[in-house]
């Protein structure tokens, strides 16, 4: 059975993570404040339509939602918003720092 508490709770982190506040999330997905309370707080669902409506607008893919897992690589999505926003020297020194840190794990 699908724990919608739990889905609640991650549209909920998500939302927050993008800064968007509930009214405002509410009208980009053109329902009430309460019906997406009600959804966040696990205490109801959301129809098919209304479940991709909200994966749009949190830029998220259904399996986060669903499962917790964001990408085939589990790689947290504000991570990969925050690569975005890197230059390319920025990129190879976070790509060394995570080369080291493999390397420091292998060592353990």
């Amino acid at each position: 059975m699908l724990q919608y508490l739990t889905m609640g709770k991650r549209i909920k982190q998500r939302r927050k993570e993008l800064g968007i506040t509930q009214n405002q999330f509410a009208e980009m997905l053109q329902i009430s404040n309460n019906h997406i309370s009600t959804i966040e707080n696990g205490r109801g669902h959301a129809s098919i339509e209304l479940f991709c409506k909200i994966c749009s607008v949190l830029d998220v893919t259904p399996d986060y939602l669903l499962v917790g897992q964001i990408h085939p690589n589990d790689i947290p999505k504000n991570i990969i918003d925050m690569l975005h926003h890197c230059n390319e020297e920025d990129l190879a020194l976070v790509e060394h720092m995570v080369e080291y840190l493999i390397y420091q794990h292998g060592n353990r």
